[in-house]
């Protein structure tokens, strides 16, 4: 029964503490003395003796509440009144008061977690008096944690805080009051790689890569750590391009190396996969040759930091790439799309960087189209069908809430695409989206269900969206050469303006028009020459044949790019099926100099030079007289002379540049001859 009611000192302590703190704080002798009384009392012996622990000791100083307070919240009260001994390193209110605004409460907040391992700091096992201490010793605190003692001029320090009272005695122990907070040094996962000599290479990169704030975190964080020699072994030169973009590639690949949670190599299991940082798994694989992650062995496990574990690994684990090729790959439902962009050859464009938006076409949205289209297309899977594709794919990475009604987004075909918004759905032109956001690590992937076909812009759209060319247009629709002309080509159109028809003598553009598939056919014809032929491929004295079947002449000069006496006014507009250059004069095919002269059936050619010409040239004939005319390339004739001699000047410096016929009539014969003028 005696030892039934026998109350420890301890005890005492913690009803003091928890009920009296008045008791406590006034060390009011009369009061000490009437508890000592009824202790006796209680436990029935009078010449008992308490007991004084560490715990006793900041109890009772009036410089230790909040040091007593932590030391209660932590639950650090019985493991400190045990036997021990313990050698307490108690830092002041005053020192507690140092500490930065909030950090405190802060502690207080969680008692058991960090204000605790900071209290165990505070403690090393044994009684370890100031006569046991000396400068530059070393002791490992309850924490596992050593501190460091230096004695000097100034006094006595553990760590930097400087002992201001010594050997308080307990009997468990002793006590020596410092002047500041003791705060434990972190050794986090950083740490870890940071202090091995086979992390160099990992070191610079977790530093490039600007992750050293975030693993030095509280974590955890289970780190598989690459050696040097595992960097080493990549392809030559992937390394210093990684570091090049330390924040692209190189960020990604670390992450993929750092799994959250403490995972000890006891937690691990074969065929088990972990979530990385990065958001992609790993895979744990356990035999007889050891333990893998993925296919890097783990040959040193379990390297404990504060904030996590690492575990050495003898290769750079690279993260699986998810493109949009991929996701089409790995689609039930997309099996013709990704034949067709395998055929078009777009696969490693696909797979690049990008990012890349693609609106998807499902197996059943090929399949509606007409018979025979897919077939064709695949037959020629690097042209049209490559055409299609790419105008399924727009540039960037375009979320479905990144869309807008009425919004229009050009592809990398170069044609717009059209979003329409209704209560409907959402649609690419006139196909419905049915499922959005499918994510890939180069962009993302929308499911329609239509194939989107690009709109075309032949030459002839070209000159019936012109506001210049309203003359052409109709004539071209009257010859009936708009579904040649909207053919696959390609097709290169010299196109007269309406004011060059206006400039036409009067009453012809209607002597034409009267008989379209006549003379205003050849004519359409003599514009038009098979192929694209841009203006960086034309040049000086150049022929080139007509769809009529007569050449054209290309000058070349100062004055700017003519066709045969037409200038060039604006070049190089573009169609799907060629090219469209503007011009300021009606071409008309040159007539047969027999329809000018009747003898001309039996044409000699005369010698000319220079040829070509500029301000003049010679003209030289046997006979002693003619008559000498000079043609357009349209049959007009716009100068005549008559020639005395055999060899005659002929001044043309007031020739615009292009090409003409020469012709002279002499004795029942006519000789001629074409001339081009510079």
């Amino acid at each position: 029964m005696k030892n039934t009611v026998l109350l420890s000192n301890h005890k005492i302590i913690l009803m003091k503490t928890t009920a009296s703190k008045l008791f406590l704080k006034g060390k009011n002798f009369l009061r000490i003395s009437m508890i000592a009384l009824v202790t006796l009392i209680i436990s029935g012996q009078s010449n008992a003796r308490a007991t004084n622990t560490v715990v006793d000791v900041i109890v009772n100083s009036p410089d230790h509440t909040t040091l007593e307070t932590a030391v209660v919240a932590a639950g650090l009260v019985d493991a400190l009144s045990g036997d021990g001994p313990f050698t307490v390193f108690a830092p002041t209110d005053a020192a507690f008061a140092a500490l930065p605004a909030g950090t405190l409460d802060a502690l207080l907040a969680d008692p058991t977690g960090q204000l605790k391992e900071i209290l165990l700091y505070h403690v090393v096992s044994g009684k370890v008096l100031s006569t046991d201490l000396s400068d530059g010793m070393m002791a490992t605190t309850l924490l596992g944690k050593d501190i460091t003692i230096t004695i000097n001029g100034d006094g006595v320090f553990i760590n930097n805080a400087k002992v201001t009272v010594a050997d308080v005695m307990a009997d468990n122990g002793v006590v020596h009051v410092i002047d500041a907070v003791l705060l434990p040094p972190t050794n986090t996962v950083v740490d870890v790689i940071v202090n091995s000599a086979d992390h160099t290479t990992l070191e610079t990169a977790v530093v490039a890569a600007g992750l050293v704030d975030a693993l030095s975190g509280d974590g955890p964080f289970t780190v598989f750590a690459p050696t040097d020699a595992a960097f080493a072994a990549l392809p030559a030169g992937t390394l210093d391009a990684l570091l090049a973009d330390p924040t692209g590639q190189l960020k990604d690949i670390l992450l993929y190396h750092v799994v959250s949670g403490k995972v000890l190599s006891t937690d691990l299991s074969d065929g088990m996969m972990a979530t990385t940082l990065l958001g992609k798994d790993i895979t744990i694989t356990i035999n007889g040759d050891g333990v893998f992650i993925n296919n890097a062995k783990v040959t040193v496990a379990d390297v404990m930091a504060d904030n996590g574990v690492v575990h050495v690994i003898d290769a750079v684990l690279l993260p699986p790439t998810n493109t949009v090729v991929d996701v089409i790959v790995n689609s039930a439902d997309h099996t013709t799309l990704e034949t067709a962009v395998v055929a078009a050859g777009l696969v490693d464009a696909l797979s690049g960087d990008g990012p890349f938006t693609v609106f998807a076409p499902t197996d059943a949205a090929f399949a509606a189209l007409p018979a025979g289209t897919l077939d064709a297309l695949l037959a020629d899977p690097t042209g049209q069908l490559k055409d299609i594709l790419l105008y399924h794919v727009v540039s960037g990475k375009v979320l479905s809430t990144d869309l807008s009604d009425g919004m229009m987004a050009t592809t990398l075909l170069g044609k717009d695409i059209t979003i329409t918004i209704n209560g409907d759905g959402v649609f690419i032109n006139n196909a419905k989206v049915t499922v959005a956001d499918v994510m890939a690590d180069n962009g993302v992937v929308h499911v329609i269900d239509a194939v989107l076909l690009p709109p075309t812009n032949t030459v002839v759209d070209v000159i019936v969206n012109s506001a210049d060319h309203t003359t052409l247009e109709t004539a071209v629709v009257a010859a009936g050469l708009v579904d040649a002309l909207s053919g696959d080509g390609p097709f290169t159109v010299f196109a007269p303006t309406d004011a060059a028809f206006a400039a036409l003598p009067a009453g012809t553009l209607d002597a034409l028009l009267a008989d379209p598939t006549g003379q205003l056919k050849d004519i359409l014809l003599y514009h038009v020459v098979s192929g694209k032929v841009l203006s960086t491929d034309l040049s000086d004295g150049m022929m080139a044949t007509t769809l009529l079947g007569k050449d054209i002449s290309i000058t070349i000069n100062g004055d700017g790019v003519f066709i045969n006496n037409a200038k060039v006014t604006v070049a190089d507009v573009m169609a799907d099926n060629g090219v469209v250059h503007v011009i300021d004069a009606v071409l008309v095919p040159a007539s047969d100099p027999t329809s000018v002269s009747r003898n001309f059936s039996g044409a000699e050619e005369i010698k000319i030079y220079p040829n070509p010409a500029s301000e003049y040239f010679i003209v030289n004939m046997k006979e002693q007289e003619g008559m000498l005319k000079i043609y357009r390339m349209d049959g007009s004739v716009i100068s005549s002379k008559i020639l005395r001699n055999n060899e005659n000047r002929i001044e043309i410096s007031d020739l615009n540049p292009g090409m003409y016929f020469i012709s002279v009539d002499s004795e029942n014969t006519v000789k001629s001859q074409k001339l081009l003028v510079k």
